[in-house]
């Protein structure tokens, strides 16, 4: 009897491209203008005399100078020189500092949260089926973020073709974000930290028969004693942050019937995706997750008194810390010390479906961790467009080098092509980038945070940097709030990539 041994495929993912435009080396699309606008200006200068077009081609040569040289990461030295100024501006006003609650100088002596949050308020609705929802009123901006939560399936014993679909789904959901009117982000965020065992002594402790043996009471309440040391807790979750249509301000009554009308088909397609039961939050259950990540210390009390009383009645208002301190390479908030990394580099390449598991599961050490993915979606009008200038940029760098670069321009045109020809069969196109964050107990502890982070990087093929110098804005970034990088920036997102 003969018997064939058929090869196991194992899916693979990947052709992401970091948008860029056009543009000689690394000067992008802004530097090579100024480029060829300046050797213009010296030519014509060079007819009246030497001097003049030395005169004339320095000012060049300064102001482009800078967009030549990069880091490892795309990083010029502007873009190094405006984070610097911007930390030195806040830290000489004293912004690296925040005080709250009756003691301090602010009105209401209440404990409201810093930074980019200093502007959101707390609003509640009702969905379709009468449960209450949170949501965050960006006041400066004008956008309303809802927050889900959700219980994600295990990979454990599941077959490579349900993680396959579960992928698809998933990346069918995300091309849907781009024909949600108004949407102007989303955000997955995934937090791990060790067990405080409150859940499972609520459930056990409480049903134990007071005529129970001795010998099985004992049992129970060893297993309740001992097992948070060997376990943790995850929490997966999910924000959507709209803005009012034709970017004029409605009030909020009107917007609540939007997003709770909105909500049953968003939640249905994250359960086919494998994201498991999901809800909206409560403006109370939002509050509380700010609040521990501001405290992790008293994570343990919350989910003691929710499940004692069914309620923390914790308001938006005292989610904040007391007292907050941003130094150059972490962030210090009442029991927590915090640093943040933010991504500079995809894998390259193809990547299986387990490429982050080394990073969202639980780290020894460290008191809470927070992934959180980005995403842009990119309506379809504006995809095309895209899609077709990355492919005459894939283009003009594959002309414009020589040598050993060019089997890398090559590979670049490669996954331009493949992109295109997927946007033209209905595929949607999404920026993204990831943030994470590692809570410890004190600022002696960052360190060991760091090793912490290179070997949990080590599997991923992932390249990310520490956000130093911005490390409060970081950190809000990485909550469940819906804070959008991109738009908390003074430059233009289109101007940053032309750069």
């Amino acid at each position: 009897m003969s018997t064939t041994a058929e090869s196991i495929k194992t899916p693979t993912y990947g052709n992401w491209r970091r948008p860029r435009k056009a543009g000689l080396g690394s000067l992008g699309l802004v530097g090579t203008i100024g480029l060829f606008g300046g050797l213009v200006l010296v030519l014509i200068s060079s007819m009246v005399s030497l001097n003049a077009a030395l005169v004339v081609g320095f000012p060049f040569v300064v102001l482009l100078g800078p967009l030549a040289i990069r880091t490892a990461d795309g990083r010029n030295v502007y873009d190094m020189a405006a984070v610097r100024i911007g930390w030195l501006r806040r830290k000489s006003k004293g912004q690296h500092l925040y005080a709250s609650g009756p003691l301090s100088a602010r009105p209401g002596g209440r404990f409201r949260p810093p930074g980019l949050l200093s502007r959101v308020t707390m609003l509640e609705g009702r969905d379709p089926y009468d449960r209450p929802f949170g949501v965050l009123y960006h006041r400066n901006r004008n956008q309303y973020t809802i927050v889900l939560s959700c219980e994600p399936d295990g990979g454990s014993l599941v077959d490579a073709d349900q993680v396959d679909t579960w992928v698809a789904l998933w990346g069918e959901w995300l091309s849907r974000l781009s024909h949600e009117p108004g949407l102007r982000g989303a955000a997955v965020v995934i937090e791990t930290a060790p067990d405080p065992g409150t859940r499972l002594a609520t459930e056990v402790l409480g049903r134990i028969s007071p005529d129970a043996p001795p010998a099985a009471r004992a049992v129970m309440e060893e297993v309740v004693r001992t097992y948070p040391d060997a376990s943790s807790e995850m929490n997966t979750f999910l924000t959507l942050t709209y803005s009012a249509p034709g970017g004029a301000r409605r009030d909020h009554d009107t917007m609540l019937a939007d997003l709770a009308l909105r909500l049953p088909g968003v939640l249905g397609g994250l359960v086919a995706a494998g994201g498991g039961s999901a809800e909206p939050l409560s403006a109370e259950r939002i509050a509380e997750v700010v609040r521990v990540a501001y405290d992790p210390a008293v994570a343990a009390e919350v989910l003691d008194v929710r499940a004692q009383h069914g309620g923390t009645g914790l308001e938006w208002a005292d989610a904040g810390p007391a007292a907050t301190v941003e130094t150059v390479t972490h962030y210090q908030h009442d029991s927590g010390v915090s640093r943040s990394w933010l991504l500079t580099l995809a894998p390259r390449g193809t990547v299986r479906s387990g490429v982050l598991r080394s990073l969202l599961d639980p780290a020894l050490g460290i008191r809470r961790k927070r992934v959180a993915l980005v995403y842009r979606p990119i309506d379809p009008a504006t995809s095309a467009k895209i899609v077709e200038s990355d492919r005459r940029s894939a283009q003009f760098m594959a002309n414009s080098t020589r040598g050993l670069v060019r089997a890398r321009a090559a590979s670049e045109i490669e996954a331009a092509e493949q992109t295109a020809a997927e946007e033209a069969s209905g595929a949607g196109l999404v920026e993204f980038s990831m943030l994470v964050t590692l809570t410890v107990d004190s600022a002696d502890d960052v360190r060991d945070a760091d090793v912490t982070m290179r070997n949990l990087l080590g599997a991923t093929r992932i390249a990310m940097r520490p956000a130093d110098r911005m490390q409060a804005a970081a950190f809000s970034c990485a909550l469940p709030v819906g804070i959008l990088p991109w738009e908390q920036t003074l430059v233009p997102h289109e101007l940053k990539e032309a750069l």
